[in-house]
């Protein structure tokens, strides 16, 4: 079976992975874990451990259990408890820490009791937080502060220095495609990157590398941006000619959600053939959103579809 590799943060890699394990891939996920919001922030300061949030959301992706076992997890107290706005993924997982010390020894726990397809491992086990860093030298410290800031990041980089997790170092060795996911490329794919130890990792494997592109540009973040500049945005940190292969929507978004996502700051984000060809990426194109309580996401199964026939098509 073939090794695939996927580097993402929360939602956005989520939603690929409900499709990738419906197909016969080894995948490995690593999650980014500079999420500092919300319930995980909270966790993260009373308890000083690393980020919970992105990596159980991923988790309950993988999972295979039915869905009443997943709402449950999925479960969210009220704002006026005492545990208010903390899920019961996050609280179990927090427990699994302080009883286990790290992840390594606390994911298959949690991986067996929800019966996950595939691996899951954090990018560290460190407790840290992600910097951005203005066009004007300031820094702002957290990754939702930089979501919100809505100012220009020319830079980014950790609190302090990071311990890559040495299972994310094998799994990539032995891997047949590295996948860098959809969702914010400064919050989701930027925490991997940006770490020197994973740029010579990538840049050294054997496997192909591919890019889901996100299907609207993110305000502040990615204004304008055709599906080539988000290339160039990842190939800044991994080197020119990195990614092979590019994953694409090529379909009109429907004129209500295009309208809503234009008030929001957001525009479809349109395939430059020419320049991609100029870069020798191989596009897949296909019609790939749905509106989902609406917003618009990446169709998970015709998405995993065109990962695992791109995966199988030299075979």
């Amino acid at each position: 079976m073939k090794k695939v590799v996927i580097f993402g943060g929360g939602s956005g890699m989520s939603q690929l992975l409900k499709g990738m394990i419906q197909f016969p891939m080894d995948i490995t996920a690593v999650v980014s874990m500079s999420d500092n919001g919300t319930s995980t922030g909270r966790l993260r300061e009373e308890f000083s451990i690393p980020a919970v949030g992105d990596i159980t959301k991923v988790l309950m992706a993988m999972s295979t259990e039915s869905k009443g076992v997943k709402d449950l997890f999925n479960y969210r107290f009220s704002n006026d408890s005492s545990i208010g706005n903390h899920s019961i993924k996050n609280l179990i997982m927090t427990a699994l820490l302080e009883m286990k010390g790290d992840f390594a020894h606390s994911l298959p726990i949690l991986c067996d009791l929800l019966d996950v397809k595939g691996k899951l491992l954090p990018i560290t086990e460190d407790n840290v937080d992600l910097i951005g860093i203005t066009k004007e030298g300031y820094e702002i410290i957290g990754e939702a502060e930089i979501t919100e800031s809505k100012r220009e990041i020319v830079d980014l980089k950790y609190s302090k220095k990071v311990k890559v997790t040495p299972k994310v170092l094998e799994e990539i060795k032995k891997a047949d495609l590295i996948i860098f996911s959809s969702g914010s490329l400064l919050t989701s794919i930027s925490p991997h990157i940006i770490i020197p130890e994973i740029q010579e990792a990538v840049r050294n494997s054997k496997a192909r590398k591919m890019y889901i592109c996100n299907m609207l540009t993110q305000p502040g973040e990615t204004d304008g941006f055709k599906v080539s500049d988000h290339i160039k945005y990842l190939e800044k940190y991994l080197g020119a000619g990195t990614i092979n292969a590019v994953i694409a929507n090529n379909s009109k978004i429907p004129q209500n959600m295009a309208l809503l996502a234009k008030s929001e700051g957001k525009d479809p984000v349109a395939i430059d053939t020419k320049a991609l060809q100029n870069m020798d990426i191989e596009i897949l194109e296909e019609k790939l959103f749905k509106v989902e309580e609406g917003y618009i996401r990446h169709n998970s199964l015709k998405t995993a579809y065109l990962i695992f026939s791109y995966l199988i098509e030299d075979e």
